[in-house]
C-alpha cells in the first residue's frame, strides 16, 4: 500500500468511489484533454489506454473543492485555521538514501514526447504542454528549496521551456545569469493533494520551505530522495522527475496557449531547460491538469486563507469563497456578521487590499450560503442598492492574466455590499426557514428512486 503522492491518491479515490477509469483508447492530442473538460474538470479520471504509449495518465484529480476536503481529512470549517496552522508552524522533512521514483534513470537517448504522453490540450497551443509539473529549485547562494507549479512546453527531444512569472525565480536566473552559470531544476509529476497546497503558498511573503509546510499538513514528514545529476530533493514516492538546468541567456518562443480563463496567453521568449536525466518508478503513471482549474482551485484555497486573515483585523469574517468561475482569482464573496453600519464596505476595501488580482468582490451577511451562487444572487437581487452600495476603484493594479485590464497593467475593481441593514429595517430580510429542514432524509420518502 502507497504511502505518500500519487499512488496513494489514486488508491484512496479507488476506495471512496471517486475515480472514473477509462479503458477507451483516447489520443493525448485534443481528445484526453476533451474528455476532463467535459466533467469539468471536477471528476478524477484514470485514462488506461492513450494512443502511442504504455503509459496511463490520471488528470482533474484536484478540480473538486470536497474531494480535497476528503484527502486531506479536514473538513469545510476547519480548512482556514489548518492551513494557517500549517504555515505557522512547519513540519521537519525525512531525507531517505532511496525511493520508489528511483527505480528507472535514464541519462541517453531522452526523447520525452516519445516517452511520455504530454498531451495537447487547444487548437492553437504551440505544442503539447507539461501542465502539472512541479518545479523544484535551490538558491545556490542560501540553499533554500522552493516549489512551485509552472507549465512546460515541450519543445525537442530533451527540451522544453518554462514560463516564469515568479519575481523571486526571475531574480535568481537574472543573478545567475550575470556570472554566465546555469540554474539546476527538477520538474516532479506524480504528487499529491497535501504538496500541491503547499505549493500554492507564497515564498516571497513566507519565506519558509514548502516542504516543511507539507509536512505539517499532512501530519507526517514528506519523504524525500536526493537527484541523480544535481544537487535537489524531490518526493520519493513521485512518478516521474525530469532533472536538468536552464543555461544562462538561452531563450526560445512559447506559446499560445489556452491558459487560465480559457484564452490563449501570448507568445513569448522564455528560458528553456535542458534535461539531463530522468528518473522514473516502474510502470510510471502520467500526471496532467486540463488549464487550469487544479492548479488554480489548490492556491484558491491558500487566497481564502490570506483574505479572510487580512478581513478578521476590520470585521466579523465568518468566511471567504476565492470562486472557480473568477479563475480562483478575481473573484471574492465574503461573509460577514455585520456589526456596523459600514462593515460591507470596509470587508470590500480589505478584500481588494489584500491582492492584486481581485477585481470584483461580493459582501454578504452570514446568513447567505457564499459557495450557492443562487443565494449569492438573491442577496445582490434583495439587499443591494447601486446607488449607495456600489464601490468603485478606477485604474488600480490588476493581473496580467485578465485580458481586459489596460495595456499598462491597470484595471478597474469593484465592490458590492450585499448585507443587510441593522436594527429593526433588517428583519424584513430574515429568510424563510422550514423546523428540521437540514436534517431531512429524502431518501426515506423516495426509497426506489436513485438520487
Amino acid at each position: 500500500m502507497e504511502k505518500q503522492m500519487l499512488r496513494a491518491c489514486i488508491e484512496k479515490l479507488k476506495r471512496n468511489g471517486k475515480l472514473i477509469e477509462c479503458h477507451v483508447p483516447v489520443d493525448p492530442k485534443f481528445e484526453l484533454g476533451a474528455v476532463l473538460k467535459y466533467y469539468k474538470n471536477e471528476k478524477p479520471i484514470l485514462f488506461h489506454k492513450v494512443k502511442g504509449y504504455n503509459i496511463p495518465v490520471v488528470g482533474a484529480i484536484f478540480g473538486n473543492r470536497d474531494i480535497y476536503y476528503e484527502m486531506l481529512g479536514i473538513s469545510h470549517e476547519e480548512r482556514i485555521f489548518k492551513i494557517a496552522d500549517a504555515i505557522s508552524n512547519p513540519k521537519p522533512v525525512r531525507l531517505l538514501n532511496y525511493g520508489p521514483v528511483m527505480e528507472n534513470i535514464i541519462k541517453r537517448n531522452i526523447d520525452i514526447t516519445k516517452m511520455f504522453p504530454v498531451p495537447t490540450f487547444h487548437e492553437k497551443d504551440s505544442s503539447s504542454f507539461i501542465t502539472a509539473g512541479m518545479l523544484v529549485i535551490k538558491d545556490p547562494e542560501t540553499g533554500k528549496r522552493y516549489i512551485s507549479i509552472r507549465r512546460f512546453q515541450i519543445n525537442g527531444s530533451n527540451k522544453m521551456s518554462i514560463l516564469i512569472a515568479s519575481p523571486l525565480l526571475k531574480g535568481q536566473l537574472e543573478r545567475l545569469e550575470a556570472k554566465n552559470q546555469p540554474l539546476e531544476v527538477a520538474v516532479v509529476l506524480g504528487y499529491d493533494y497535501s504538496l500541491l497546497l503547499a505549493s500554492q503558498i507564497s515564498s516571497e511573503t513566507y519565506g519558509i520551505d514548502k516542504y516543511e509546510i507539507d509536512s505539517a499538513l499532512r501530519g507526517e514528514p514528506i519523504e524525500l530522495v536526493k537527484c541523480h545529476t544535481c544537487d535537489l530533493e524531490v518526493p520519493a514516492y513521485a512518478e516521474i522527475v525530469f532533472e536538468g538546468v536552464i543555461p544562462p541567456h538561452k531563450r526560445e518562443e512559447e506559446g499560445p496557449f489556452g491558459e487560465l480563463m480559457g484564452y490563449y496567453g501570448e507568445k513569448g521568449m522564455h528560458p528553456i531547460i535542458e534535461i539531463k536525466a530522468i528518473m522514473h518508478r516502474n510502470n510510471p503513471v502520467f500526471q496532467t491538469a486540463f488549464p487550469c482549474r487544479e492548479e488554480h482551485l489548490s492556491n484558491g484555497l491558500i487566497r481564502e486563507v490570506e483574505t479572510y486573515s487580512n478581513l478578521k483585523k476590520l470585521v466579523d469574517v465568518k468566511d471567504v469563497n476565492i470562486t472557480v468561475g473568477g479563475g480562483c482569482r478575481f473573484h471574492a464573496v465574503i461573509a460577514i456578521n455585520k456589526r456596523a453600519e459600514g462593515d460591507g464596505k470596509s470587508a470590500i476595501i480589505g478584500a481588494l487590499s489584500s491582492s492584486n488580482d481581485l477585481k470584483h468582490v461580493v459582501v454578504t451577511d452570514d446568513d447567505i450560503d457564499i459557495f450557492d451562487m443562487d443565494d449569492v444572487e438573491l442577496a445582490i437581487a434583495t439587499r443591494f442598492q447601486a446607488s449607495k452600495d456600489l464601490v468603485r476603484i478606477k485604474g488600480a493594479l490588476g493581473s496580467g492574466l485578465d485580458p481586459s485590464h489596460r495595456i499598462d497593467g491597470l484595471t478597474d475593481k469593484l465592490g458590492i455590499d450585499a448585507t443587510k441593514p441593522l436594527g429593526e429595517k433588517g428583519k424584513r430580510f430574515d429568510k424563510g426557514s422550514i423546523p428540521g429542514f437540514e436534517n431531512i432524509d429524502i431518501c426515506k420518502y423516495f426509497p426506489r428512486r436513485k438520487l
